[in-house]
C-alpha cells in the first residue's frame, strides 16, 4: 500500500497482529531486506515496514533529511495506518538508528522500545558546512549519472555486490526482478546519494537531541552489533549501549546486514520488549 505523509507517496507493508513494531532499514536499502526478519516476528507483532522517499517503492526525496523530520515520519506515518496510540518498538538498521532513537526522545509517549541494529554511530559530528550547496551537488550527480544511464545499466549489479560485501556470508537473497525494478531508477540513486550527503547533519542533530531529550525510562533499549565488524566497531557498539542504558549484544557470524545474517538475533531482541499498555 501508500500512504502519503507530508505529500509525499510512502511505500508501507503491514503484516500479522498484536502490538506494532516499526522495522527501518540503512541507506539504499528497502522494505524487502527484512524479509527473513517478518515470519519470525509477524505471528506475535504486527510488523510495519516502509521505504524512506527515495527508497524502495516510495516516491522521490523533495527535502534532506533531519533527525526530528524523520521521527515525524515514523510518527505520521503510524497515524496515517490508525496505529497512533502506541507504545510501539522502533527498530532502526545503520543510519535509521538515528532516526528510531530520534523517534524515542521526541515521542517518548509513544515508544515501548528501541533495537538498534547494527546502527551508525558519531560519537562528536558536527554539521558541516553549505548544506544546499551539498543537496544540490548531490541531485545534480544524480542527474548526470542517470543521464548517462548508470542507475539502469549498474544499479542492480552495484546493489548485488554491496550486499554481498555487507553480510559475513551469501549473496543478495532478493529476487532479481524486484531488485532491477527497485535499482534500476534514478530515483533510489538520488534519494541514497541525498541522505548520504546529509549523513553527519542528521548525526550532529541527534548529538543535540540527547542533550534535550532523554530517552523514555520505562522503555526498552537494545543494542545488537555485529562482531564481523571487528573489535573496534564493537567496541564503539558496547559505548553506544552505556550511553543509551541499552542492552548490548554482539551477535557474532554476521556482516551489517545482521537481519540477514542472522534474523532470528533481531526477532528475538524485539520480542524480548515488554509493550505497555496505551
Amino acid at each position: 500500500m501508500f500512504v502519503r505523509v507530508d505529500g509525499v507517496a510512502h511505500h508501507v507493508v503491514v503484516e500479522g497482529t498484536g502490538p506494532v513494531c516499526v522495522l527501518s532499514a540503512g541507506l539504499g536499502l528497502g522494505w524487502f531486506d527484512w524479509d527473513p526478519v517478518v515470519p519470525l516476528l509477524a505471528p506475535h507483532r504486527t510488523v510495519v515496514r516502509f521505504d524512506r522517499p527515495g527508497h524502495g517503492l516510495s516516491a522521490a526525496a523533495d527535502a534532506p533529511p533531519t533527525a526530528a523530520g524523520e521521527a515525524r515520519r515514523i510518527a505520521r506515518l503510524l497515524d496515517a495506518l490508525g496505529r497512533g496510540e502506541g507504545p510501539v518498538t522502533v527498530v532502526g538498521h545503520s543510519i535509521a538508528g538515528f532516526h528510531a532513537e530520534a523517534f524515542a526522545r521526541l515521542y517518548p509517549d509513544r515508544t515501548g522500545g528501541v533495537v538498534l541494529v547494527d546502527a551508525s554511530v558519531e560519537e562528536q559530528a558536527r554539521t558541516p558546512a553549505a548544506p544546499r550547496a551539498r543537496t544540490a551537488a548531490a541531485g545534480a550527480l544524480a542527474a548526470v549519472l542517470s543521464g548517462v544511464g548508470v542507475p539502469a545499466t549498474f544499479g542492480p549489479s552495484a546493489r548485488r555486490l554491496a550486499v554481498r560485501l555487507s553480510r559475513a556470508h551469501g549473496g543478495d537473497p532478493a529476487p532479481a526482478d524486484l531488485v532491477r525494478g527497485v535499482y534500476g531508477t534514478s530515483r533510489v540513486l538520488r534519494g541514497a546519494m541525498l541522505e548520504n550527503a546529509h549523513y553527519l547533519d542528521v548525526a550532529a542533530q541527534l548529538l543535540a537531541l540527547r542533550q534535550r531529550h532523554p530517552l523514555p525510562a520505562d522503555a526498552s533499549r537494545t543494542v545488537l552489533a555485529a562482531t564481523a565488524g571487528g573489535r573496534r566497531w564493537t567496541t564503539r557498539q558496547r559505548e553506544l549501549a552505556l550511553l543509551l542504558g541499552a542492552r548490548f549484544e554482539g551477535v557474532g557470524e554476521a556482516g551489517h546486514l545482521l537481519m540477514l545474517d542472522r534474523p532470528e538475533a533481531v526477532a528475538r531482541a524485539v520480542l524480548r520488549v515488554a509493550l505497555r499498555a496505551p
